[in-house]
């Protein structure tokens, strides 16, 4: 559990960097790439779930790509400036605590061990909380 709280001293130095120098974008940038790539870390645990899996493979399969994806896509709109940097953060956030949801379906079909909810709740509210802080802290920052 103390690995899993360590995991979340960039996403709060990047918070820090977005409160103490709104005028760089560094601190919401950084938040935003780590944001992306836990979403995509936790699409591959589900992966990994999937393929320990002989019943309903191929539907957990399916869902662990989705935060890849879903992360791709908000890089995309907010390169592209479709999507302005603060709310890209907010949507990463919010997809991060979403996680959550398909976490309690994976625990409650055994596909997840026991426990599971008592790591992924914690560290999935404070990534995804902390992100859409700075996507707020960016989005006040910029008007």
């Amino acid at each position: 559990m103390i690995l899993g709280y360590a995991g979340l001293f960039p996403q709060i130095a990047a918070v820090a960097t977005c409160f103490f120098s709104a005028e760089s974008d560094v601190g919401p940038m950084f938040a935003f790439a780590y944001a992306a790539l836990i979403l995509s870390f936790l699409g591959g645990i589900w992966w990994g779930f999937a393929m320990r899996s002989g019943r309903d493979q191929g539907r957990i399969a399916t869902l662990a790509v989705l935060p890849s994806l879903f992360g791709a896509l908000l890089i995309l709109l907010s390169i592209a400036h479709v999507l302005p940097l603060g709310l890209a953060l907010v949507l990463m956030g919010s997809a991060v605590i979403t996680t959550l949801l398909i976490d309690r379906r994976l625990v409650e079909s055994a596909h997840a061990p026991t426990g599971w909810m008592t790591l992924r709740v914690p560290l999935s509210i404070g990534l995804g909380g902390l992100t859409i802080l700075c996507g707020i802290i960016c989005g006040l920052s910029a008007s």
